[in-house]
């Protein structure tokens, strides 16, 4: 199951309220590979598509296309702030931590 943190959930209400479109939810969906395994994007999207799942947490509803749901169990929707900038990140507990094969 995915979860997301109360700090993202917040920042995501806010986000939605502040563009008018608390009509839209978050699409998780697989960006990419990397040397830590999947690599998952977000983006907001009003139309749930026939394959997708929806999920709800925290009062944060979210869309996963039904054939990616497995693969987040133990995924964390977080919000960052720090010197390196703002924003949501997709963290994936169960994923092997990066080595020094690269430079994540």
């Amino acid at each position: 199951m995915v979860d997301i943190t109360d700090l993202a959930a917040e920042e995501l209400k806010n986000l939605l309220e502040q563009e008018n479109k608390q009509d839209h939810a978050l699409r998780i969906f697989v960006a990419g590979m990397g040397c830590s395994g999947v690599s998952y994007g977000m983006s907001l999207d009003d139309t749930k598509k026939e394959e997708d799942v929806e999920l709800t947490s925290k009062g944060v509803r979210m869309l996963i296309a039904s054939s990616i749901q497995e693969s987040l169990d133990g995924v964390l929707i977080d919000f960052i702030d720090n010197e390196s900038g703002k924003g949501f990140v997709v963290k994936d507990l169960n994923a092997p931590q990066c080595g020094s094969c690269c430079s994540c």
